[in-house]
């Protein structure tokens, strides 16, 4: 028996999936730039094929729907801004390997805070001071939101994934039953523009730009959480943490303050995406105020590696997308999934990307067969 197991044929297989070392940025940018190349040629070859539209005509609609006019720049960099406010909120929290996914709920439980405070206290208070609540109880409420299943987490180690997903329903519903609650007209089912004759809490316009507070305001935040997670003690402690729990526990951390911790900041960044939402570009609250960034954000801060600088590209590139794409539906009258169809082959390459940044195929040459 062992004289045939030895007589047994040996094969290397033909192909092998090996680990890289790390690519130096340059590289790794230059294979994610490859990817969305080849999926503007795929997806131009999938528009041709089955609308029969020309695919340049296409991608110059969709170019003129982002950045054609100025108004549509700004509001594509407030698009921006508020997405990668979210980014950055849950990117804390993923550094340190906790699967924060309830962005959604804190983003819309800091939104109704400082609604609260511009239906309650609006006219009640002089606006300066009444801004300056507003600011604090959004932050609060959103910390508030994340500190419970982090409070959870490290106590009792529950799975932190399907924690923050239900707190998401659960705020929600919240918001479902204060719109309601506060409904104008009454019967309506909507809370209408908070505060539209006297603007009551309504965050200041700098100039004649609307959005321009949210965009500088965002640019402050990710310059410090840049700052936060790479310079500072508490930034050191979370990625420690979310390499090695055991190896946190060994050189001293307190693990459980820093999951609290993190995840405080987390939910108050929500919070803030929450007010400039209400505060500042809408003025109102619905259900579906955090319009699905929380979920978004999440796809922003893995495609740029939890870095704060290189979420504003990802961030740019999916709203870029947003916008063209809802172009591509209203002037060729394509039907919406149509153009999502296109975002989504572009994502996939985009995504696909990262397999070959931290993987390489190696292929073996034919070679006589060893007995």
């Amino acid at each position: 028996m062992a004289d045939n197991k030895n007589n047994q044929k040996k094969r290397e297989p033909l192909i092998h999936i090996v680990k890289r070392d790390a690519l130096p940025n340059y590289k790794s940018w230059g294979i994610r730039l490859g990817a969305i190349v080849a999926a503007l040629i795929f997806a131009g070859i999938v528009t041709m094929l089955f609308t029969g539209e020309n695919p340049i005509k296409v991608y110059a609609t969709m170019i003129e729907g982002a950045v054609g006019t100025s108004r549509r720049i700004w509001t594509l960099l407030q698009s921006l801004a508020m997405l990668l406010c979210v980014s950055l909120a849950v990117t804390p929290a993923f550094k340190m390997r906790f699967w924060n996914i309830g962005a959604e709920g804190q983003v819309l439980v800091g939104g109704l805070a400082t609604a609260a405070c511009m239906i309650c206290l609006g006219g009640k208070l002089p606006n300066v001071i009444l801004i300056i609540v507003m600011i604090i109880a959004s932050m609060l409420a959103g910390a508030i939101w994340a500190l419970i299943p982090a409070i959870f987490k490290a106590r009792f180690n529950t799975n932190e994934t399907l924690f923050t997903l239900m707190m998401n329903y659960v705020g929600i519903q919240l918001v479902s039953y204060f719109v309601m609650y506060w409904e104008n007209p009454k019967g309506s089912g909507k809370i209408g523009i908070i505060n539209q004759s006297t603007h009551f809490g309504w965050m200041p316009v700098l100039g004649k730009y609307d959005y321009l507070l949210n965009i500088l305001v965002v640019l402050a935040l990710t310059v410090f959480m840049y700052v936060y997670l790479k310079f500072s003690k508490h930034g050191y402690e979370l990625t420690v943490v979310g390499e090695s729990e055991n190896t946190a526990r060994y050189i001293g951390l307190n693990v459980k303050k820093v999951i609290i911790r993190t995840m405080m900041l987390s939910g108050a960044v929500c919070g803030i995406a929450g007010l400039l939402l209400v505060g500042s570009t809408n003025h109102t609250i619905t259900t579906t105020t955090a319009g699905g960034r929380g979920f978004t954000a999440i796809m922003v801060s893995w495609l740029a590696k939890f870095n704060p600088l290189y979420m504003v590209l990802t961030s740019l590139l999916l709203v870029f997308l947003e916008k063209g794409a809802e172009e591509i539906s209203t002037v060729f009258r394509l039907n919406q999934s149509f153009s999502d169809i296109i975002t989504g082959i572009i994502l996939f390459f985009i995504i696909g990307s990262e397999f070959f940044i931290n993987y390489q195929i190696k292929f073996h040459k034919a070679h006589k067969e060893v007995k």
